[in-house]
């Protein structure tokens, strides 16, 4: 993929996911248990928050001037004990079924993956453009 699929990605996957937990909180329990699409709506929020905070540990420690190494300790330290501990309870909460919290967990990758697909389908990846240098070399 080219400069289109740069770290902008992540940012408009995560608002993405956040529209449709939305979308599944306000419509869902119309037509589902509430405690089945609160479950969902969960694990949709924890895993926008773990990409988020996965995203900045990511651009403080991989940076050309070097890493911020204060920044990245309190990322990971908010991050990964916090951030699994709520994991943890989520999965404790006995009115949640584990399926729905996966559901809920895994919806962030699938609207990656139809992020991506939705790209390459319409040609949005940058490698449909012409090669006008390939017309000059013909004439010479």
């Amino acid at each position: 993929m080219t400069s289109s699929m740069d770290i902008s990605f992540i940012d408009r996957t995560l608002k993405t996911t956040g529209i449709l937990a939305l979308i599944v909180l306000a419509f869902g329990w119309l037509h589902y248990p509430f405690f089945d699409i609160l479950a969902v709506f969960s694990g949709m929020i924890w895993g926008i928050i773990n990409l988020y905070f996965l995203a900045l540990l990511v651009r403080v420690a991989i940076r050309p001037e070097g890493p911020d190494k204060a920044a990245a300790l309190g990322l990971m330290f908010i991050k990964f004990p916090m951030l699994y501990l709520a994991g943890y309870f989520l999965l404790k909460v006995t009115q949640f079924e584990l399926a729905y919290l996966v559901i809920g967990f895994s919806s962030l990758f699938a609207v990656m993956i139809l992020k991506v697909l939705g790209r390459v389908i319409l040609g949005l990846d940058g490698n449909n453009k012409p090669n006008h240098n390939h017309h000059q070399q013909e004439a010479v």
